[in-house]
């Protein structure tokens, strides 16, 4: 029986290996999931470079939100070492001027003085749906896991340029997922629809009552999505 495949699962910004628990033992019998660590590039192409040092020579990838952009990257420069990729509540597309304005004002925030919250309860509602607000045990992971990273690997990560990854999807042969929550406000549905589009993709599979941590708010879905994906065909998209 040929070895499982190597899954890279790449986090999104201030989250680390805990956004991917469900993943990690839940897809433990189809591949062999790995998480890098993303908190210290000064670029996205730094972080996709460190991530290619370290993986095998071949792996399917999916990439979280800022993590989509690093798997974007990394579709740029090593399209060969991809199997397949799946894209989760991101976006391909440069910030707009007015979002990489509030990306700004929340860097500038970051740097005063005092406690840093992370994602706190008081933005939560932002980030996932709202049928989950009250949820303690998901709130409470996703605030730990920001304020375990901190203020130094969010102002890092929060001030990396983003680059257009459309050339670089279309031009590849392997299968492809796009998937986003519902009611995701960071990266909304219908930019993934255009997504989708763009790069010649099937539609995005919708996850229904989840928000942008999809991966956390509906481990189930996803993991559902992500085995369909595995087991599909290599080489089509």
């Amino acid at each position: 029986m040929p070895p499982l495949p190597q899954l890279i699962l790449l986090p999104g910004l201030l989250n680390d290996a805990g956004l991917w628990r469900d993943q990690i033992s839940g897809l433990a019998d189809v591949a062999r999931p790995w998480v890098p660590d993303l908190t210290r590039g000064e670029s996205i192409k730094d972080l996709a470079q460190g991530v290619l040092d370290q993986a095998e020579p071949t792996f399917a990838l999916a990439g979280f939100s800022m993590g989509g952009y690093v798997a974007q990257e990394i579709a740029r420069i090593a399209p060969g070492r991809l199997e397949r990729l799946a894209l989760l509540d991101t976006s391909i597309r440069v910030d707009t001027p007015e979002r990489a304005s509030r990306r700004q004002a929340l860097t500038e925030a970051a740097r005063r003085p005092g406690d840093f919250l992370g994602i706190s309860q008081a933005i939560l509602k932002s980030y996932i749906d709202a049928s989950r607000l009250n949820d303690q045990d998901l709130t409470g992971r996703i605030v730990a896991m920001t304020q375990r990273l901190g203020r130094e690997v969010f102002i890092r990560q929060n001030s990396l340029e983003r680059q257009d990854g459309e050339a670089a999807l279309k031009a590849l042969k392997v299968p492809l997922l796009i998937l986003c929550g519902e009611t995701d406000q960071i990266t909304p549905v219908a930019g993934h629809r255009a997504m989708a589009e763009a790069i010649g993709g099937a539609p995005p599979v919708v996850i229904h009552h989840a928000g942008h941590m999809t991966p956390m708010e509906a481990p189930k879905a996803v993991n559902d999505a992500l085995r369909l994906w595995l087991q599909r065909p290599a080489g089509q998209r």
